[in-house]
């Protein structure tokens, strides 16, 4: 049967009435009605509906990345990324690399978490989270007659995001780390801290840290 016959035929048997299925994220959390109030990030954040948010790494431009790849997809991808913080994260990450079926489980899990503890669809928490945790404010070097002094800069749109959800993986990953309390754990924690706003979040104090040293360097 044609899709537009199958069309009719559900319009038939509902009294002719409009005929909407909703897509959900892997069948699970809706992103209808979640709105990214900071417009700065509004459109770097993508909460396009698929059942199944995973490029398969096609986009390649980091600029078309950022707007195109599912904002999902960017926290499982950050777990894969292997230690880059010294030997200690190195030994922790040492699994992850090109793991996303693992990845997604913990991310799935956290989520699962998170619906449980706020009573909200966990998307939205995580998109307040990264409004939340976002630095808008860093310090870079600038040399200046053989002398190097620290210069505050903004932060663009495409890095306060990308940090934000660093920042998340790396607070869950230090506070699991040879403890009872498991990844997806340690993220669900990360991100409801965050959400709430609770100083306690490593994001947020990260955040936090960066401001004050802009603050120092202008």
């Amino acid at each position: 049967m044609h899709l537009e016959n199958i069309i009719l035929l559900i319009k038939e048997l509902s009294g002719g009435q409009q005929y909407k299925m909703a897509i959900k994220i892997f069948n699970l959390y809706s992103t209808e009605g979640i709105e990214v109030k900071d417009p700065g990030l509004k459109k770097y954040i993508n909460l396009d509906a698929k059942t199944l948010v995973k490029s398969k790494g096609r986009i390649r431009d980091r600029f078309v990345k950022a707007m195109k790849v599912n904002i999902i997809e960017r926290l499982a991808n950050q777990i894969q990324v292997p230690g880059h913080r010294r030997k200690k994260h190195k030994i922790i990450t040492s699994w992850a690399s090109g793991k996303y079926e693992r990845a997604m489980k913990i991310v799935l899990g956290a989520f699962k978490i998170i619906e449980e503890k706020t009573k909200q669809n966990p998307v939205m928490v995580f998109v307040k989270a990264i409004e939340n945790s976002a630095p808008r404010d860093e310090i870079t070097v600038i040399e200046y007659g053989g002398a190097r002094y620290p210069q505050a800069v903004d932060v663009s749109p495409i890095r306060r995001i990308a940090l934000a959800i660093r920042h998340f993986v790396h607070g869950a990953y230090d506070k699991s780390f040879g403890k009872k309390i498991k990844m997806h754990e340690s993220l669900a924690a990360e991100i409801i801290k965050a959400y709430e706003g609770n100083q306690e979040s490593y994001a947020l104090q990260r955040k936090n840290e960066s401001e004050k040293q802009a603050d120092g360097a202008r």
